[in-house]
């Protein structure tokens, strides 16, 4: 609290002396402004996530996946992804987030070599092994969302909270990335193995290649896993909601000035009384047009943005036959080797082109331009390019000259997307709503957003064939178009959080927030 506040709080008291309420009140205000004025964002800046898994399936016997198959493949994880953003969001303003962070990560360690390991029997095959194993891992995928937002900000200073928050969300194109180039390395390992297998139908070594993938993906969260075990809980959360000021007051003193921290078991616990989470407390806050706005501008906008993000990836085909790593014209094993190799280097390309860039244009100019009008550019612009991709789709793809046209849009809304609405709808849920809702609202922002990604996956993924072979994907990207023009509406609902307190975002009055 600054000086002014407290000379004119103290002048209102006529010279009285102040209550205890009142001196613990002044006591959580002046700590939090500690943490918001940190020379730097403490503890917070852990991958979001070590690795992504490459979503694909093991062989089937040598032939394809049918219909079925393939959409519960696909789908299991972006299900579960929902159900553990909105669990572990819940659960984290329950328990605590120290508490939580680190159990989503062991269900998708435990979940990934699962994977890796399964087989079929005569009750069951692998496909449905596989899809209740990747359910649970995106359940762990899920709880990720909530967690890392939530205590990146709430460990974050005010003027670096948005490059901290987009600095952890940026991890995950890092690890697109990553997942990429280690399956290129061991397709290029494999290649003698591949090309000696007995046939195409019995590709046998590409079921080591496709386990040991996967398998893999364990590594970097074992390595993850340390540090969210051993980082401490957020004073935000000590204070709001377990309401003991004194351990949240003593737990940014030495973090600040020693970087540990110490819970002393003995020691007095002193509840303060502040506002507790109850349902009818959340109906009365969210009730309030200028509280329940900004959830429903957050959810929407993550629900639009992601059915073109996740559906975008429905012309990754064309866009890789363009620069000439689609099917290969090959025959026999050469084909196998080559058709995995293409899929690598094609995600490669892909993931440097749009998906990387765009992130660190946002890392760089989110505290200096906000978030507010980043979202809206990037959702203009996405409706701009849709427009042209969906009703040029024929002309774009008719010839091989007009296929790069095609390249550069697809790369550019790549590039929006993740400097524009993929960044600032993970980071302006973790920011705009009070400690006690703060990780259930943005659980049920992110799972809005998964919801609009099992619709591309499993709704335009269905529709694409209508009348032929992709032939309805270019009536797909206009519908695009107009979810882009619904999340320029949705964003004007949001508020503009760059250079506040997470206090001052929440719409709740701060002094005398500690009433006892």
């Amino acid at each position: 609290m600054s000086n002014h506040e407290r000379d004119s709080r103290e002048g209102s008291d006529g010279g009285e002396k102040p209550t205890a309420a009142y001196t613990i009140d002044s006591r959580r205000r002046a700590a939090l402004q500690e943490i918001d004025d940190a020379p730097f964002g403490y503890n917070s800046y852990r991958s979001r996530r070590k690795a992504e898994k490459i979503s694909s399936g093991p062989p089937n016997s040598g032939k394809a996946l049918n219909k079925n198959q393939d959409l519960g493949v696909k789908v299991a994880t972006p299900i579960g992804t929902l159900v553990g953003q909105l669990l572990f969001g819940w659960l984290a303003d329950i328990v605590g987030r120290k508490r939580m962070y680190g159990i989503e990560l062991m269900i998708i360690i435990i979940a990934t070599f699962a994977q890796a390991v399964s087989g079929g029997g005569h009750a069951v095959g692998i496909i449905g092994v596989l899809i209740v194993w990747r359910f649970l891992m995106g359940i762990g995928i899920g709880g990720d969302y909530p967690l890392s937002a939530v205590i990146s900000s709430e460990f974050a200073a005010t003027r670096i909270r948005g490059r901290m928050m987009v600095g952890v969300f940026s991890s995950q194109g890092w690890g697109n990335f990553a997942a990429a180039l280690v399956a290129l390395i061991i397709v290029a390992a494999y290649k003698n193995s591949v090309l000696n297998d007995p046939s195409i139908e019995n590709p046998a070594h590409v079921d080591e290649m496709w386990r040991i993938l996967i398998g893999l993906g364990c590594v970097p969260g074992c390595i993850g896993l340390y540090f969210r075990l051993t980082i401490p809980e957020t004073p935000r959360f000590t204070m709001d909601i377990e309401r003991n000021v004194q351990q949240a007051t003593d737990d940014i003193k030495n973090v600040l000035t020693t970087g540990s921290f110490h819970i002393d078991p003995d020691a007095p616990i002193h509840r303060v009384n502040a506002p507790k989470a109850s349902w009818a407390d959340f109906c009365a806050y969210f009730g309030q047009w200028k509280n329940g706005k900004v959830l429903l501008g957050a959810a929407w906008s993550w629900f639009a943005l992601d059915i073109a993000f996740y559906g975008l990836g429905l012309n990754s085909s064309i866009v890789l036959q363009a620069i000439g790593f689609g099917t290969p014209l090959t025959h026999g094993t050469q084909s196998v080797y080559d058709n995995l190799k293409n899929i690598c280097v094609g995600n490669l390309i892909l993931s440097a082109g749009g998906l990387i860039p765009g992130y660190y244009f946002s890392f760089f100019l989110i505290d200096s331009w906000g978030r507010k009008p980043i979202q809206l550019m990037g959702f203009i612009i996405l409706t701009i390019l849709f427009i042209v991709l969906g009703f040029g789709f024929d002309k774009l793809t008719a010839t091989s000259a007009a296929k790069k046209g095609f390249v550069v849009l697809y790369c550019f809304a790549n590039f929006f997307q993740n400097f524009g609405p993929n960044s600032t709808t993970f980071v302006v849920p973790g920011e705009a709503f009070p400690t006690r809702y703060r990780s259930t609202a943005h659980g049920i922002a992110a799972a809005s957003g998964k919801l609009g990604a099992v619709v591309a996956q499993v709704g335009f993924a269905q529709m694409k064939d209508i009348g032929g072979s992709n032939k309805f994907v270019k009536h797909i990207l206009e519908i695009f178009a107009l979810f882009m023009l619904t999340g320029i509406f949705s964003t004007l609902l949001i508020p503009e959080t760059k250079g506040l307190s997470l206090e001052e975002i929440s719409n709740e009055r701060q002094e005398g927030f500690i009433r006892g």
